[in-house]
């Protein structure tokens, strides 16, 4: 199990005031979240503009590398960021900085060809599956065995309705024999649940603005300061808050300044790991 932080993805400028735009934004993000316990790293790379943008993925990889050496870093080739086919396809053809891995989403009609020119750069895909429909079609695939990871991403806003889409998806999964690690992560209202579901399940997930900007009492997530929020008291999972350097408390807790990602995990997500130790990937 891993925690990624997603510390942007397809959020507009207004979403929240300290959204990362730029390379050097989202380097330093990737950075904070890192020091906090982030195994890896999702990221929307943007242009000149702030919008998404394919062709800024080489600067942003670079950038991000830089700062963060040794993190697996991830993209989105989502198509609405090119919104065509042709352009798609070439923009990651022209990749020189190339990331470790990209999520491809099973719900639009190239994914096959993205994923086969995704294989020929060398990069590992993430195979994005959001309904069962899209599940379905991942496994009639003939090489749906050569992807780094799955990823289950519910986008639907009622909980009860989004927990019984992620347990039919992982059903057809265990039914087609499909043995690849799962990332399992859910947007805004079913974010924090889906943390949860991970946990119990021994998945991996994620956090960070692109799938919420809230804490688990519901409170917007704001810059670091001396005052942290206190933990839900009911039925939700508890939580472990730690203000002091990352280093002692596993996780740590650490809320970082620009506040991309906030790392407020269960304590039973600690699982077995020894007191001090700071890596998400090692569970």
């Amino acid at each position: 199990m891993i925690v990624q932080a997603c510390i942007n993805g397809a959020r507009p400028r207004d979403f929240h005031p300290s959204l990362p735009l730029t390379a050097q934004a989202m380097a330093g993000d990737a950075a904070a979240c890192v020091a906090a316990g982030a195994a890896e790293l999702h990221i929307h790379p943007r242009g000149a503009d702030g919008r998404e943008s394919l062709a800024a993925v080489d600067m942003t990889v670079l950038a991000v590398r830089q700062a963060c050496p040794g993190t697996l870093i991830g993209v989105s080739t989502g198509a609405w960021i090119e919104n065509d086919v042709a352009r798609t396809r070439a923009a990651i053809a022209a990749w020189r900085e190339l990331p470790d891995y990209a999520s491809v989403n099973l719900s639009e009609a190239d994914a096959p060809a993205v994923m086969e020119l995704l294989r020929g750069q060398g990069v590992g895909i993430e195979a994005g599956l959001a309904t069962t429909e899209d599940v379905e079609r991942f496994v009639a695939l003939a090489d749906h065995g050569r992807v780094l990871r799955i990823l289950i991403e519910i986008d639907i806003p009622d909980l009860p309705t989004a927990l019984d889409e992620a347990h039919g998806i992982a059903a057809v999964l265990e039914r087609a024999g499909v043995r690849r690690p799962i990332l399992l992560h859910g947007v805004d209202g079913t974010a924090w649940p889906f943390v949860e579901l991970a946990r119990q399940k021994r998945w991996s997930t994620r956090v960070g603005l692109e799938d919420g900007k809230t804490l688990t009492d519901g409170t917007v997530a704001k810059t670091m300061r001396r005052s942290w929020p206190r933990p839900p008291q009911s039925s939700a999972p508890r939580v472990k808050l730690n203000r002091g350097p990352p280093q002692t408390c596993w996780p740590s807790g650490a809320v970082h300044a620009r506040k991309t990602c906030f790392w407020i995990l269960p304590d039973a997500v600690r699982g077995s790991a020894s007191a001090g130790k700071n890596s998400f990937g090692t569970l």
